[in-house]
C-alpha cells in the first residue's frame, strides 16, 4: 500500500523515512504511524512546523479499543518524529513516552547452576530406538552457542559451514529478523565444543545427503522442528519446571539471559553504560539502541538482584532536549 503525506509535516517526513531506511531500517510502522500523523495534522488545521504540547497531548490520549502497545508505539513515533524535528532546528514538543505496557510472558534468567544442569542433563539425552530424522546430534553444542552468544534460535539453525571460522574463532550471523549480517567472536571453549561436534558429525555415513548447514539432523538434513522438544526434555532432567508452551521457560531465553549476565558482568569491569549498551546492541542484532535499552531496563525491572549494581537511571542513555517534559 503506498502511503501519502499531504499536511505541513509531508515534506519532514518523507525526509526523516527516506533517513531510516538510508540507515538499513526496513521502518514499514513507522511510515504507517507517521502516515496517521500527517492525517491527524491535517485534520486539525496545522499550518506550522513544530509540535506542540496541546497537539501531542491529543494524539497521546488512549483511543477506545485501543491496545497498550499500540498507543505506547503511536506516542513513540510521534517522539522519534519530534526528536527529528529538533534537530533540524525545529522546535518541537516531546512528549514522555509512556510506560512499557506490561505483558503476560516474563522472560526467565536462568541461573548458572541452572546452565550447568541444562547442558549435563543434554549431554546425557539419548533415544531407545534410532530416529534419523532426529536433532539430538546437535543439541549439545546448539544450546552452548544460543547461551554463549546470545543469537536467535532462527539465526543459529541457518548458520552454514562457511559461517562457522574456528581457525579465527568467529561466526557470521545472518539476521533473519533485519537482514543484516554482522561477525560475532567465539571463545576458546566454545570454539573446542564445536571442533569436537564437526568431529563427530563428519562420520555420519550420509555421503552426498549432507546439507551444507552447520547444524543437521542424523539423515544429514537440517535441524528444525523438534529443538523445542529436546530443549523440555533438558529442563525436566535438569530440575527446571516447564510451565507450559506460552510460559515457559524456553530456548530464547538463553538471549534472555545472555544479554542480562552481558551486561552485568561488563558493568562489574568497570564497563561505562554509554559504551557497554551499544556493544550489547550490536552483538543482539538490534536495529537501535533504544531497542536493547527497553530491552534490558525491562528485564532488569523484573530481576532486580541481578543488576543491582548497575544505575538503571544509565539505562535511558540519550540525551533529553530541553523541552523534553519531565514531570
Amino acid at each position: 500500500m503506498k502511503l501519502h503525506y499531504n499536511s505541513i509535516y509531508s515534506i519532514y517526513i518523507k525526509q526523516f523515512i527516506d533517513m531510516k531506511k538510508a540507515l538499513g531500517f526496513k521502518f514499514e510502522t513507522g511510515s504507517y504511524m507517521l502516515s496517521k500523523i500527517d492525517r491527524f495534522a491535517d485534520l486539525y488545521g496545522e499550518t506550522l512546523p513544530g509540535i506542540t504540547k496541546e497537539f501531542a497531548d491529543k494524539w497521546s490520549k488512549k483511543q477506545p479499543n485501543e491496545s497498550a502497545m499500540y498507543r505506547y508505539n503511536r506516542v513513540m513515533y510521534l517522539a522519534m518524529f519530534s526528536s527529528y524535528l529538533c534537530d533540524l532546528g525545529i522546535q518541537s514538543y516531546i512528549p514522555r513516552l509512556l510506560p512499557f505496557p506490561k505483558g503476560t510472558f516474563v522472560p526467565y534468567i536462568y541461573s548458572k547452576k541452572e546452565i550447568d544442569a541444562i547442558f549435563k542433563a543434554c549431554d546425557m539425552l539419548s533415544f531407545s530406538k534410532q530416529l534419523y530424522n532426529s536433532n539430538l546430534i546437535s543439541m549439545p553444542v546448539l544450546l552452548r552457542l544460543l547461551y554463549s552468544t546470545g543469537i536467535r534460535i532462527s539465526e543459529a539453525l541457518a548458520l552454514k559451514n562457511e559461517d562457522i571460522n574456528l581457525d579465527d574463532k568467529y561466526i557470521r550471523v545472518t539476521d533473519c529478523k533485519n537482514n543484516k549480517q554482522r561477525i560475532i567472536p567465539i571463545s576458546e571453549s566454545l570454539t573446542a565444543v564445536c571442533k569436537e561436534y564437526v568431529k563427530y558429525r563428519d562420520l555420519l555415513p550420509l555421503k552426498n545427503k549432507r546439507t551444507e548447514h552447520f547444524f543437521i539432523k542424523l539423515n544429514g538434513e537440517k535441524c528444525g522442528a523438534g529443538i523445542h522438544h529436546w530443549f523440555r526434555k533438558c529442563l525436566k532432567k535438569a530440575g527446571i519446571a516447564y510451565l507450559g508452551r506460552k510460559q515457559g521457560p524456553r530456548v530464547h531465553d538463553l538471549r534472555h539471559t545472555f544479554a542480562v549476565t552481558s551486561l552485568a558482568n561488563m558493568a562489574d569491569s568497570g564497563i561505562d553504560m554509554y559504551a557497554s549498551l551499544p556493544i550489547l546492541s550490536n552483538y543482539l542484532g538490534h536495529q537501535s539502541i533504544n531497542s536493547t535499552n527497553h530491552y534490558v531496563r525491562l528485564t532488569a525491572n523484573m530481576y532486580p538482584d541481578l543488576l543491582k549494581d548497575v544505575n538503571l537511571v544509565c539505562l535511558d542513555v540519550f540525551p533529553k532536549f530541553k523541552n523534553y517534559e519531565n514531570n
